[in-house]
């Protein structure tokens, strides 16, 4: 159920407010869930690359959580009221639990891919929807899809042909991508 806004920012209508406290809600919950799927493989990693990408996934877990945090501030800066919970979360997302449990390192790494695509693409569309209205909503998301777009590098790097192909190129699905690997 959402909330009425009350109130929001100066220069901003209620209702303009209201849809967009709503693709920050859906942000919320995308970027909520890749800071738990970060972890998630974090702990699942092993092979020969564990150390590397073990100690690689922190900072982006620490990254994604700031994020977390600025987004529901927006949130509530509008009006809203940023709605952080599991249930909610999973209520409300429109993708899968991610579906690679304990595997070697380039098999996370290429399933994370798929994973990063997926929240970079929704932040482009968000990033898309905020320019006429909101701009400082909109500042936000540009910034942190440039973030997440270097984190998917870093993961691409660990993928990447010396002829600057992906292995796991093709790959639609994060059990296809890892077992591409």
């Amino acid at each position: 159920m959402t909330n009425p806004v009350n109130y929001t920012v100066p220069g901003l209508k209620t209702d303009t407010a209201a849809e967009v406290i709503t693709l920050l809600q859906d942000r919320l919950h995308a970027l909520n869930d890749l800071a738990l799927t970060l972890k998630h493989v974090h702990w699942n990693v092993v092979g020969p690359q564990f150390i590397a990408v073990h100690t690689m996934l922190d900072p982006q877990v620490e990254g994604v959580r700031e994020m977390v945090d600025d987004v529901a501030e927006r949130i509530a800066t509008l009006g809203g009221s940023p709605k952080g919970t599991p249930g909610v979360l999973v209520a409300e997302r429109s993708w899968d639990d991610y579906s690679v449990g304990r595997a070697d390192a380039i098999a996370h790494l290429a399933a994370l891919d798929l994973v990063y695509t997926g929240v970079i693409e929704d932040h482009r569309t968000a990033i898309d929807k905020t320019e006429e209205p909101d701009p400082v909503t909109q500042d936000l998301l540009v910034t942190q899809a440039g973030q997440l777009e270097q984190y998917q590098w870093f993961v691409r790097a660990h993928l990447e042909n010396a002829d600057g192909s992906l292995r796991s190129a093709g790959a639609v699905t994060e059990t296809q991508a890892a077992d591409s690997v």
